[in-house]
C-alpha cells in the first residue's frame, strides 16, 4: 500500500525546488569580483590624481583659465572612485532580513551619479564657453599649456578604456559608466589643446566655439551610460541571455516545455527564476531530478549565473 501510494500523482510542485550553487562559492565570486573593481579605482584615482597635479603646477606658471578648470575636472574625476569603491565594498556585504537580496544595488545607484557627474560636465563647458564669449581671455605659455592638454586627454582616454575593460569583464555597469565619464573629461581636455592651438593662431574666438563642440560631445558621451544604467534599474538584460535560458531548458531531457523566463541582475551576478514543464504524472522526486538538471544546464549557458529557481510545473492531467 505504501508504494502504490508513492507512485500516484501528487501535487510536488511547491516541494520540487533545486538549490543554487554553493554560498561559499558565490562568496568567493563576489570578492573577486568587487577586488578587481576596487583594483581598478585605485589605479585610475592615482592617474588621474597625478594629472592633475602635474596641469595644476602648468595653471599656475601659465596663468591658462582653461587649464585651471580642466585641472579641476581630472581632480574631481579622481575622487569619483571614492563613492564607486564604497559601492563594491557595499556589495561585498551578505544579505540581511531587510535587504534579503544583497547590496549589490549599491553599484547601480553609483551609476546614476556618474551619469549625473557627466551631465555636469557638459553644463560647466557650456558655461565655460558662454563666459568666454563673453569676455575673451587671452592665454600664454601656450607650449606648457597644450603639453598639459596632451597629458590630460592621453590619461583620461587610458583610465576610460581600463575602467571599461574591467567593468564589462566583472559585470559591473557603473565601472563602465564611470569609464564613459573619464572618456568626457579627455574630450574637455581634447577642447584646451584646440584652444590653445587657436590662440596661438591669434582666433580669439577658438577657445569658447571649441568649448561649445566639446559640450556636444560630452553629453553623446552621457547617451550610452545614461542607457545602461536606466536598463540596469529597470532589471533589462540582454535578449540573448534570455534565449540562451530557454534554450538550456527546453534541451534539459524531461523538459517538455517552458513558462516565463525572468532574469536580473544584482550586482555582478545574474538571478534566474524559470517555470518549467514536465510529465504530469511523474513523481516529485523525478520532478525534482528534471529540475535539477535544468538548472545545471543553466548554469553552463549562463556563466554569470549567481542563483537560480527552477520550479516544475505538471504538462497535463496525471493518469
Amino acid at each position: 500500500h505504501a508504494r502504490g501510494h508513492e507512485d500516484a500523482p501528487r501535487p510536488w510542485r511547491r516541494r520540487a525546488r533545486p538549490r543554487s550553487a554553493a554560498p561559499a562559492d558565490r562568496v568567493d565570486e563576489a570578492l573577486e569580483a568587487s577586488a578587481a573593481g576596487l583594483r581598478v579605482l585605485w589605479v585610475s584615482l592615482a592617474v588621474l590624481a597625478v594629472t592633475a597635479a602635474a596641469q595644476a603646477v602648468i595653471t599656475a606658471l601659465s596663468g591658462s583659465v582653461a587649464l585651471l578648470g580642466d585641472a579641476l575636472h581630472n581632480g574631481a574625476d579622481a575622487l569619483t572612485a571614492v563613492p564607486l569603491g564604497i559601492a563594491f565594498l557595499a556589495g561585498r556585504r551578505p544579505p540581511t532580513r531587510r535587504y534579503t537580496y544583497g547590496f549589490g544595488r549599491a553599484e547601480d545607484l553609483a551609476g546614476v551619479l556618474f551619469v549625473v557627474l557627466i551631465a555636469a560636465s557638459a553644463a560647466a563647458a557650456a558655461a565655460q564657453a558662454a563666459a568666454r564669449f563673453a569676455h575673451p581671455r587671452p592665454v600664454t605659455g601656450l607650449g606648457a599649456v597644450a603639453l598639459a592638454a596632451l597629458l590630460g586627454c592621453g590619461s583620461n582616454e587610458a583610465v576610460a578604456r581600463y575602467r571599461i575593460r574591467a567593468g564589462r569583464a566583472i559585470g559591473s555597469v557603473a565601472l563602465v559608466a564611470d569609464g564613459q565619464h573619464a572618456r568626457a573629461d579627455g574630450l574637455s581636455s581634447l577642447a584646451v589643446l584646440l584652444a590653445a592651438g587657436g590662440s596661438a593662431l591669434g582666433w580669439r574666438w577658438a577657445d569658447p566655439v571649441t568649448g561649445l563642440l566639446i559640450t556636444v560631445a560630452i553629453l553623446a558621451a552621457a547617451r550610452p551610460a545614461a542607457r545602461d544604467v536606466w536598463r540596469r534599474l529597470m532589471d533589462a538584460v540582454d535578449p540573448a541571455l534570455a534565449d540562451a535560458a530557454e534554450a538550456a531548458l527546453r534541451g534539459t531531457p524531461g523538459v517538455l516545455g517552458t513558462g516565463p523566463v525572468r532574469l536580473r541582475w544584482t550586482g555582478h551576478r545574474l538571478r534566474a527564476e524559470c517555470d518549467i514543464l514536465v510529465d504530469g504524472a511523474a513523481s516529485a522526486a523525478a520532478a525534482h531530478q528534471v529540475a535539477a538538471s535544468a538548472e545545471h544546464r543553466l548554469r553552463h549557458a549562463l556563466p554569470r549565473l549567481g542563483a537560480a529557481c527552477v520550479r516544475p510545473s505538471p504538462a497535463g492531467p496525471a493518469g
